[in-house]
């Protein structure tokens, strides 16, 4: 089996949202870009999410976007042993620090997980933060996933309330 591993993240002292999922796929890695499989369906849920058409403009152009309307990005495997891209053939993986990381973005309010395998993987990682953070498991974005795009943009359409800051969020954040 191959070990791959994952991006950098992509937030910044704005993010509030943080969208993790498990590992970058083949094609992710071929290009060295987050969700670059034409069939996965990531950009266009995040784009109805935040607004805007994530899916027509270029990679660094939708990573500014998603910074944008603070939303971050990142995997909750660091680096694994896999053959192709399933979640199910992950092997002997090590995680990220995703405490570190949360606890390095001020503004943080919501930890959303893109299918079972990073939700698994992360509230595992994340559990000595639980309370801190909202955790929002989400059907994945991946076309193995089954669900229809209705039923997946259904349950991604809950991020919107997390990005509008609320005196109530920031009074508990405080």
């Amino acid at each position: 089996m191959t070990q791959k591993h994952c991006f950098p993240p992509v937030v910044d002292a704005n993010t509030r949202v943080l969208v993790l999922g498990s590992l970058p796929g083949e094609v992710s890695l071929a290009q060295s870009q987050y969700y670059a499989h034409k069939q996965n369906r990531f950009w266009h849920l995040m784009g109805e999410v935040i607004g805007q058409d994530l899916a027509g403009i270029d990679y660094e152009a939708r990573l500014q976007m998603l910074l944008l309307h603070r939303v971050g990005l990142w995997d909750v495997v660091a680096q694994a042993q896999r053959q192709g891209s399933l979640d199910s053939n992950i092997r002997n993986h090590a995680s990220n620090d995703l405490i570190a990381l949360a606890e390095s973005l001020p503004q943080l309010v919501a930890i959303a997980f893109n299918g079972a395998t990073a939700a698994r993987l992360g509230m595992r990682a994340l559990q000595d933060a639980a309370g801190l953070y909202q955790f929002i498991s989400l059907p994945s974005s991946s076309a193995a996933h089954t669900k229809s795009y209705a039923e997946k943009l259904h349950a991604w359409e809950a991020l919107r309330a997390w990005l509008v800051e609320t005196n109530a969020q920031r009074t508990t954040k405080d």
